[in-house]
């Protein structure tokens, strides 16, 4: 952030100890405007994005507006409104962790050179913080919410404070939540949070449309009613509630619903202040003593602990360094909480909607079985290391077989807890032992066609951004992956076949002959597909390297 806004120290800014507490709001509010349209000179591509992105958030807010006020006069219109200020305030306490590069002010790390007190310096973040389209969207869904609950002038006048209370309540939240974690957000920890933004985002809709379902199942609006009574004493949604509450004559409630966010405001302004006064004057503690001390990481590398588990040899060290992947490395651990997270919601969202089958268990085998897939792109331009241990088939043999192992480490037993979930919930505990052979079957076809396709179609994963799959190489990946997606499928069809044949033959009993033979079945495919990829991998080693550093 420049430090061109706060030149000489004249008296129009304030004197020599800084700009007064005024001129330095006037000055964080054009240093925001700035920031804003300098990034969007920056690209046409992002000038259209946020352009777009503006004009359909607006819309949003605008139909929100429409639709709150157009509740006048509905009986459970205080339920819903109170339950989307809540909504609303909960995204504002979140999306901070999850996107801390979408406002560069965000960041009070980068004023801490600058002569300012905090005090003056919050006050002028909190109103800089007000231009934009998340707070406009926020204005728009509690001033429709006002219209649709204020009846009579004392509501009004209610109104006239609670509307911009509750916003001010929103911004301060969220400025500090990202204050208080800012340390978090510039660290490998806080890009993590960023990469798996995009998978919280997408289970929290299946849950808000499972919730949508369940809704109109059950009595509609009339069902929040309990929920919202407690909201409703919530900031900011209780300065929400305090405007339905002066319309029905409890003067009172209202005013202790209006204290409640006002002293919450408070609250907020002040840890935010604490914040950035701790993050102004204190060092960083995390490079303190880092010479003097061993770390823990340091232990975890000695060979104690879960390592020791593992074989000896190249297998240990490929399955360690496997692991280690997963767990540290941001696309990758994103990949896999993805394929966790979704290979369960999806069976489970099925089953609690009255619509699912025990087969849906199969959906997280397919998911868990692409972690096999491009296992030499996960390493990118670091595979070059790996290239020089492999010069025998028999070596990359190796290095695949460890590769898969590690995989099934996580793999295998989690295909069997969903399956045994869904069966739970399903109470289809008849149809356990096929769905459960069909899954470990699948898994199996899924990890060995994924070998043969790390060394058939390798492609790099780009380190930076949000993309993860490098430039012109969206076709390859998507050949890879659908192909052998439908290859594990056909591969899988004897066993669907004598699934079918048993149940046609109402021989309940041999039916559990089939998690042995899906987990043997599953145990061949790999080793088929292992054996395979072995010779294609060594015979590529130069293709598999130069493609999968172009990222």
């Amino acid at each position: 952030m420049s430090t061109a806004v706060f030149d000489a120290p004249t008296a129009a800014t304030g004197g020599p100890l800084g700009p007064s507490s005024g001129s330095l709001t006037s000055i964080f509010v054009r240093l925001k405007l700035t920031l804003l349209a300098n990034g969007l000179r920056q690209s046409s591509g992002r000038r259209a994005a946020f352009v777009s992105s503006a004009v359909l958030t607006l819309l949003l807010a605008a139909g929100q507006l429409v639709g709150l006020a157009l509740l006048r006069g509905s009986a459970h219109a205080g339920s819903l409104v109170v339950l989307l200020t809540g909504v609303i305030a909960l995204g504002w306490t979140f999306l901070p962790l999850f996107f801390p590069s979408g406002d560069e002010t965000l960041d009070p790390t980068r004023l801490v050179m600058l002569p300012l007190r905090p005090a003056p310096l919050v006050r002028a973040l909190l109103v800089a913080s007000l231009a934009g389209i998340g707070p406009l969207f926020t204005l728009c869904l509690v001033l429709g919410g006002a219209l649709a609950l204020a009846h009579g002038t004392v509501a009004v006048l209610v109104a006239v404070v609670a509307v911009p209370l509750a916003l001010l309540v929103c911004v301060a939240l969220a400025r500090s939540v990202a204050a208080a974690n800012t340390r978090l957000l510039t660290s490998r920890k806080g890009r993590d949070l960023a990469v798996l933004s995009g998978l919280v985002i997408a289970v929290g809709i299946q849950f808000v449309n499972f919730g949508a379902q369940r809704l109109s199942e059950v009595g509609g609006l009339a069902t929040l009613g309990p929920i919202a009574a407690v909201v409703r004493w919530v900031p900011p949604a209780s300065a929400i509630g305090a405007i339905e509450s002066a319309s029905t004559g409890a003067y009172g409630t209202a005013l202790g619903q209006l204290a409640l966010s006002v002293g919450a405001l408070f609250a907020l302004l002040h840890t935010w202040r604490h914040s950035l006064t701790r993050l102004m004057t204190a060092p960083d503690g995390s490079t303190l003593a880092a010479a003097s001390e061993p770390s823990r990481r340091e232990n975890a590398t000695s060979g104690a602990g879960w390592q020791r588990l593992l074989p000896g040899g190249r297998t240990g060290a490929a399955m360690q360094r496997t692991l280690r992947y997963i767990w540290r490395d941001p696309k990758t651990k994103a990949a896999w909480v993805t394929s966790l997270v979704v290979g369960l919601i999806v069976p489970l969202v099925n089953a609690l909607q009255g619509t699912g089958s025990i087969y849906f268990a199969c959906f997280a085998s397919s998911m868990l079985g692409m972690q096999m897939y491009n296992q030499f792109g996960q390493d990118s331009s670091g595979f070059w290391m790996v290239a020089q241990t492999i010069s025998t088939p028999r070596d990359a043999y190796l290095e695949l077989r460890a590769r898969a192992l590690a995989t099934l480490l996580i793999t295998l037993p989690y295909t069997a807890l969903v399956t045994v979930v869904t069966a739970a919930l399903l109470d289809d505990w008849r149809a356990l032992p096929e769905a459960l052979g069909l899954a470990l079957a699948l898994l199996g076809a899924m990890t060995g066609t994924g070998a043969v396709a790390s060394a058939r179609y390798p492609y790099s994963i780009p380190q930076e951004g949000h993309r993860n799959i490098a430039a012109g190489q969206g076709g390859l990946a998507m050949l890879s992956i659908f192909g052998g997606m439908l290859g594990s499928a056909l591969l899988c069809a004897p066993l669907i076949a004598l699934t079918i044949r048993l149940n046609m033959a109402d021989a309940e009993s041999a039916l559990w002959l089939l998690p042995p033979l899906g987990l043997v079945y599953g145990a061949l495919m790999v080793w088929g597909g292992l054996r395979l990829g072995g010779p294609r991998t060594a015979d590529r080693l130069p293709e598999i390297l130069a493609a999968v550093s172009k990222g």
